[in-house]
C-alpha cells in the first residue's frame, strides 16, 4: 500500500478553521431517584451540607506489543 492511495480533494470549505463546541460532562443526580443530568447543571443541583463526589481517576492504557511464539504461531 502507498502513502499516495489515500490522497484526495477536499473542498477548503468542508476544512475546520475552528475548534468544535464545548463539550460538557453527563451527571448522574441521587435523589429521591436517579436522573440523568449535565454538569453544566451542578451549581443549581447543590445545597448548603451536599456532599460531592468527584471521581478523577485515569483509564490506563494496555500495552501495545506483538505476540512471539507460542501456541498461535509467530507474528
Amino acid at each position: 500500500m502507498k502513502v499516495s492511495e489515500f490522497d484526495f480533494d477536499l473542498p477548503q470549505g468542508l476544512i475546520a478553521t475552528a475548534g468544535g463546541a464545548a463539550r460538557c460532562g453527563r451527571l448522574l443526580v441521587v435523589d429521591s431517584g436517579l436522573e440523568d443530568r449535565w454538569v453544566r447543571d451542578l451549581p443549581g443541583l447543590l445545597r448548603p451540607g451536599d456532599l460531592l463526589v468527584v471521581n478523577d481517576t485515569r483509564v490506563i492504557r494496555r500495552p501495545v506489543g506483538r505476540r512471539r511464539g507460542g501456541r498461535r504461531g509467530s507474528n
